[in-house]
């Protein structure tokens, strides 16, 4: 509950991330699919998807980033990329080292509006988990905890970008 009411504190900043102020979309797209890769989020990875490509990410890439690979994306957010997976393998409690060596890179304010995307989607993917298991237990079995594959996440987010 804690990080929820961290989140909402932060308005401000939560607006200049979401225009592409500090990092561009992409670069906040890249982050949020790396984070929901590792906590397999099926919503989120439909809706980052989706979004995804809305800011020009190809079809590739995405599902490069799904799997965890960094070789399509831009070499300067690479550092970015390996860091929001280091986060969410640690729980949103990274390294303190790693944590300065992507601050050296990118600066202070950078790594802020870097951690404040990776906590949103941390939070999304948690209550959309969350939700998925409740799905799945109302349902005995029948609906939720991802009855969907990453490559149907991709398609979908695709067909839907297409309308």
């Amino acid at each position: 509950m804690t990080e929820f009411w961290s989140i909402v504190s932060q308005r401000k900043q939560i607006r200049a991330l979401m225009h592409g102020q500090i990092i561009t979309s992409s670069f906040r797209e890249r982050l949020m699919l790396v984070v929901t890769a590792v906590n397999q989020c099926r919503y989120c990875s439909y809706a980052h998807a989706r979004e995804a490509l809305s800011a020009g990410i190809s079809q590739a890439e995405i599902e490069a980033l799904a799997g965890g690979l960094f070789e399509d994306s831009p070499p300067e957010e690479i550092p970015a990329l390996l860091y929001a997976q280091h986060w969410a393998e640690m729980g949103g409690l990274p390294d303190p080292s790693v944590r300065m060596q992507v601050i050296e890179i990118y600066g202070e304010q950078k790594v802020e509006m870097i951690e404040l995307a990776l906590r949103m989607i941390r939070m999304g993917n948690l209550s959309g988990n969350t939700f998925d298991y409740l799905l799945h237990r109302v349902s005995f079995g029948r609906l939720g905890s991802g009855t969907q594959n990453k490559d149907e996440t991709v398609e979908m987010a695709e067909a839907g970008n297409s309308k």
